[in-house]
């Protein structure tokens, strides 16, 4: 399944790599056809069209302007702002899975959840200092997320032990992974950045997998 952002991103892509082969054509070709006349438009450049439409041929002058400018807008920044602390709130989930679980499949999910978003945190802190995020701080909610655990839930996740914690972990838990799910679907809906686009599409996969194999656990 394609979100709507991947088609525009992967067709961007493609025009972009058709507009620069079509650009490195006419560089390299005589400026004129062979009779002593100029070259019309030099060579076309065949652009994926939209899903159900067609493609089109255009000049490498036309493919060029077609191509979208990916700087970030406040959806972007927002998003990654915002995932950052839904991933840590994750990390402290998972990080008392292994004192009071009773699951070894609980246990093994838990490291791959926690495997898996600690690195996608370090990437999207790196996304923000490479961006200047500090001068687009989003004010926002945190508590307000989709999917985060309240204070009293995570105080209940503490107490328990055994079966208790396995069950209320994994109802947390997809809880989460459903937010982060909506997070990212609303990030390729309105963000602007192929960076950010290109997280929040791992985010929505990734997620998605993992809350399937929890609701599996639960039954």
């Amino acid at each position: 399944m394609l979100f709507p952002r991947q088609t525009r991103c992967r067709r961007t892509a493609a025009l972009a790599a058709a507009a620069l082969l079509a650009m490195l054509a006419v560089a390299g070709c005589d400026s004129d056809d062979g009779e002593g006349k100029p070259a019309a438009d030099g060579p076309g450049v065949v652009a994926p069209g939209k899903p159900g439409e067609p493609a089109r041929t255009l000049t490498a002058e036309e493919a060029s302007k077609e191509i979208v400018e990916d700087t970030p807008n406040s959806a972007d920044y927002r998003y990654v702002q915002m995932m950052i602390k839904h991933h840590e709130q994750a990390l402290v989930m998972t990080g008392l899975v292994p004192d009071r679980a009773s699951s070894a499949s609980v246990k093994s999910l838990a490291g791959r959840i926690s495997a898996g978003q600690q690195p996608e945190i370090a990437a999207m802190q790196g996304w923000q200092k490479n961006h200047d995020a500090d001068r687009h701080v989003v004010e926002h909610d945190h508590a307000a997320m989709p999917g985060m655990a309240t204070a009293a839930q995570l105080d209940a996740l503490r107490a328990a032990r055994g079966k208790e914690f396995d069950r209320l972990f994994l109802t947390l838990m997809i809880a989460h992974h459903q937010g982060a799910v909506t997070m990212a679907t609303e990030a390729l809906s309105e963000g602007n950045n192929v960076l950010v686009e290109e997280m929040a599409t791992d985010v929505a996969a990734q997620q998605t997998v993992e809350a399937d194999r929890m609701r599996a656990l639960l039954d």
